[in-house]
């Protein structure tokens, strides 16, 4: 029987975030928006007035009583992050978090204990997973089932965090909330286990540069990350089978080349990438649907926990 209760869902964070999530949402069939809060209230009301949220609240606590939400949506400023998630722990809501689920690894394992001790549920916003794009990727892989090479280039600098005005512990960990968006393609791609992650260029946080390095799994796929820190390049992600190469760049259009042939077969975008931030409609879908019971693929926070070690260990941070 299909689970068709109705899924009333609170938003922790008025950033723009926060406002991309709330369309999302808001769009899904069975969703109630019950609630806000946030640090800065004006901006709470800001968003509750655009969005038509009926109660803006001056926490987490008062929002709990007041709305009794079943699921609250958490999307905050990196250092505050095992702050405001060990208090929504507090409490028998359900919780999707925005990635990362920490501003290092430290704290991305603390929230994690955190969140089983609690036995709450936790799913974890790695939306390039639900880009229209990477889905195709999957769809296609689906009858095939030979090794996969997976080759993810990242692009980072330093000077752009702070640029942007992002404080010191977030730069110095802007791998964890910047790089986390392509590390998460070997896990995305990549089947079973992982056996090895070899640095071949270690990064140098004194003088950024290339970081390359080797993962494998137990599958017998394999993958290669490169970023490039302080110099141009793409986000890009391949996955190369026998029979075909798949091409993400950007990374939500997907091109293919079949074995064989040199030309490139785009594959349009869904609409509910191009009406919506890439990955966001979807993703809310499964969120809401993990709730009701369902089997969506929705990640959860052991997940991006995992995907959270890799980049620790590709960044010798581990």
């Amino acid at each position: 029987m299909t689970d068709n209760r109705k899924c009333r869902v609170a938003f922790v964070g008025a950033g723009g975030m926060t406002r991309e999530h709330l369309r999302a949402f808001a769009d899904v069939p069975g969703v109630e928006i019950v609630g806000i809060t946030n640090r800065t209230r004006d901006k709470a009301e800001a968003l509750a007035a655009e969005f038509g949220i009926p109660n803006v609240y001056d926490g987490i606590a008062q929002m709990w009583e007041g709305s009794k939400a079943d699921l609250v949506v958490m999307a905050v400023y990196e250092p505050a992050i095992r702050a405001v998630a060990e208090e929504c722990f507090k409490y028998p809501w359900a919780l999707f978090m925005e990635k990362p689920i920490g501003l290092d690894l430290a704290e991305a394992r603390a929230v994690a204990d955190a969140g089983k001790a609690a036995a709450r549920k936790v799913w974890v916003g790695l939306n390039r997973r639900t880009l229209s794009s990477t889905r195709a990727v999957l769809a296609d892989l689906e009858s095939d089932p030979g090794p996969r090479f997976i080759h993810v280039q990242d692009q980072q600098s330093l000077e752009t965090a702070r640029a942007i005005g992002h404080q010191a512990n977030v730069v110095d960990n802007w791998m964890f909330a910047n790089s986390i968006h392509l590390v998460d393609y070997l896990m995305t791609f990549g089947r079973g286990a992982l056996t090895s992650v070899t640095p071949l260029i270690r990064f140098d946080p004194q003088k950024p540069g290339v970081v390359l390095a080797q993962v494998t799994f137990d599958s017998g796929d394999a993958g290669i990350y490169e970023a490039l820190w302080h110099a141009p390049g793409p986000w890009a992600c391949t996955v190369t089978t026998a029979r075909r190469r798949w091409e993400l760049r950007p990374l939500e259009r997907a091109t293919f080349q079949n074995a064989g042939e040199r030309k490139l077969n785009p594959v349009e975008p869904e609409a509910s990438d191009t009406d919506f931030k890439p990955g966001f409609r979807v993703q809310a879908e499964r969120v809401v649907a993990a709730w009701r019971g369902g089997k969506a693929a929705a990640p959860t926070l052991d997940d991006a926990l995992a995907t959270t070690e890799l980049v620790a260990r590709i960044y010798g941070k581990d």
